[in-house]
């Protein structure tokens, strides 16, 4: 695979990928909606920002089949090695470790600071998630009263 400029390669595929999903909006002034199916893309919108595709550095946040999630970060080499240049890391800790693991990854390392809200937001979804899959669920707090 060449290595191109990420504005060229997005450019390219913008308007027409196999990743792309169009949805109708409800009225004619809404238009279409579009979004991305593609890794990488954090947020599932067609955007250059989130694109998996178009950009070199990319964070990707999935559940595995074991209810757990993983944090998949692409590498120097994955712009000539294709499928084998990302690294995974679990995320199998408490809420708040995990917390930590992916400011680090994406901010202190000056990886992608722009995308550690959206990141974190794909965390706590695929965690709620996770959480009803399970079966675990909140214990209702006793009430108090005067009773």
């Amino acid at each position: 695979m060449v290595a191109a400029p990420d504005s060229l390669v997005w450019e390219l595929v913008k308007n027409n990928n196999s990743f792309m999903r169009k949805v109708n909006g409800s009225s004619k002034r809404s238009g279409s909606i579009r979004f991305s199916k593609e890794s990488g893309n954090l947020t599932n919108m067609s955007t250059y920002k989130y694109s998996g595709i178009a950009n070199s550095k990319t964070i990707d946040i999935s559940a595995t089949d074991d209810n757990r999630a993983t944090l998949t970060i692409k590498t120097k080499k994955a712009a000539t090695s294709g499928k084998g240049g990302k690294s995974t890391i679990a995320l199998n800790k408490d809420f708040r470790r995990v917390e930590k693991t992916i400011k680090s990854q994406a901010t202190d390392n000056y990886y992608r600071a722009d995308l550690k809200n959206a990141a974190l937001a794909k965390y706590t979804r695929v965690y709620r998630s996770n959480r009803v899959a399970k079966g675990v669920k909140k214990t209702a707090p006793v009430k108090k009263g005067r009773n």
